[in-house]
Formats: structure tokens, sequence, C-alpha cells
């Protein structure tokens, strides 16, 4: 069972998101699941992974960053505009900011377990939640899937012509968009440069790290996963790796089904929660 909702952000701006409920919401734990670049929470197998997690008992969260360009239409990217505006900083205040909706009455059942809240990030998700989970007492633990180690994707001459330009686009592959970046993005990469720095903030985090990589990943090489797995706590972090798939784990948009990799990312993902949020 599924719910959908609409919050304002400290910025006047939606986060949208759905709610997949278990069936008995008695003490469950809270996971939300936050997409990845070029991603939307509709995307592939958002929402299937969204009822796995809620099958095995977890109230799961799956939303929209309000600045990634998916509006009403859910589906597709019709608000380029707003793309091209977003920042790192504004993802993490949209999921700081559900983090405060989860802690007020009324927007999950009275009985949900709101002090156990676990994040998982795909992607460019995944360097969010880390970034998050290092700094915010309200997780409980952090999973990544396929994250990157780096949000700073782009080489020095890129960033000159985008400075010179003051926007990059970038082709959406799957649509064909081109897709607009404004220089926001940079200057704000650049002046928080040691905040966003998401090895360090592995190193620092004083709760549960799981990081699941495919071995063929050719978008985010698993090098990224070992690299932040080889600055976290010693102790607080489990390494995963997922042989003979990609950076997607084998799932396409539109779902046209799961996939072995995939069911191994969220089997592994719902037994090591079990353990850590017990």
């Amino acid at each position: 069972m599924s719910k959908a909702f609409s919050i304002p952000n400290r910025h006047g701006d939606l986060i949208r998101g759905d709610i997949h409920l278990p069936v008995n919401t008695e003490r469950a734990p809270v996971v939300i699941i936050c997409h990845g670049f070029k991603g939307f929470k509709d995307w592939g197998g958002f929402p299937y992974a969204a009822e796995h997690l809620a099958l095995h008992g977890f109230v799961a969260i799956r939303f929209n960053f309000s600045m990634n360009g998916v509006e009403d239409d859910f589906m597709n990217f019709t608000a380029l505009h707003r793309f091209a505006k977003n920042t790192i900083s504004r993802e993490l205040d949209d999921l700081g900011d559900l983090l405060d909706a989860i802690a007020r009455d009324g927007f999950l059942p009275e009985d949900v377990d709101t002090k156990r809240i676990a994040l998982i990030g795909h992607s460019l998700g995944g360097g969010v939640v880390l970034v998050c989970g290092s700094t915010d007492d309200r997780v409980s633990a952090v999973i990544t899937w396929a994250g990157v180690a780096d949000f700073d994707r782009w080489g020095k001459q890129t960033k000159g012509i985008w400075r010179e330009k003051g926007r990059l686009e970038i082709e959406n592959a799957r649509t064909g968009q081109m897709m607009p970046m404004d220089v926001v993005m940079l200057d704000d990469l650049e002046m928080h440069t040691e905040a966003f720095d998401i090895p360090a903030a592995a190193s620092r985090m004083n709760k549960p790290l799981l990081i699941v990589h495919g071995e063929q990943d050719v978008s985010v090489s698993i090098d990224e996963g070992k690299k932040i797995a080889s600055a976290a706590s010693e102790g607080r972090c489990t390494f995963v790796p997922v042989p003979n798939t990609d950076h997607t784990f084998g799932i396409r948009h539109p779902f046209d089904g799961t996939t072995p990799a995939f069911l191994k990312v969220l089997e592994t993902s719902c037994t090591w929660l079990d353990d850590q949020l017990a």
C-alpha cells in the first residue's frame, strides 16, 4: 500500500513523494530512498524497491528532490529550468526537510518508529546520503547503491567553459534532452569543498554504512565504492560488490521487471537493515 505526499521545503518549493507502508506499521523503521543525478522517484526500479522494503516490514519513502526537473508529470523532465538551478546544498536541504516532516505528528502512522531511520542513495544520491548521515543524528544507518565518491564529475577544461558561458548542457541519453546546469552547481561545490568531501564524511560517520556496487559499473567505477569503504570507520562499514552487473544493476526505465543483480541488492540491503536497526 502506498500514498502520495507533497510538502513544502524551506525554500518554498515542493517535495513530492510516496510512502509505502508495511502490513504492520507498529514499531516499523523508516527507509528513505534518494535518487541520483538525472533520476527521479518513479525511475525504473525505485517503486519496486520501495514495495520490496515495505513487504519486508519497513516504511519506505521515495521522493523527488525539489529541483530535479520532474514536476506534476512525474515520469518526464518537464521543468528543466529547475534542474538548471539544482545544487548539492539544495538536495541536502530537501532531505533535512523530509526528516523534519517525518518527526511531525500526522505524516506517518503514529505507531511507526521514527527514531530508526535509514537512508539509501543511488549514484549521486549515495554521496548525498553519506554527507547527510555524517552530520544528522536522526539518521541511524546509511546505504549507498553505486554511490559516487566525489560530487565533482567534471574536468578543469569543462569547468572553465562552464564558467565562461555560465551554463553547461549535458545530454540525457535516454530522452535525448539537453539538460542545462547553471554555474550555481559549480559555485556550490567550490564553496563547500570540505563539507562535500564524501570519503571524509564516511570517515567521521559514527553509524553503520553499507556500500553496494556493481563490478561492471562504467558510470561510477567500483573503485569509488572501494574508496569510500577504505575511508569509513573501521568496523562500521560493509562493502558488497555485485558481479556481472552495471550502474543500475540491470534495471531499465520504463521498468520491465527486476533482475537477479537487483534482487541481490534488495535482499542484501533488507538483511543488513534488519541487523542494524534491530
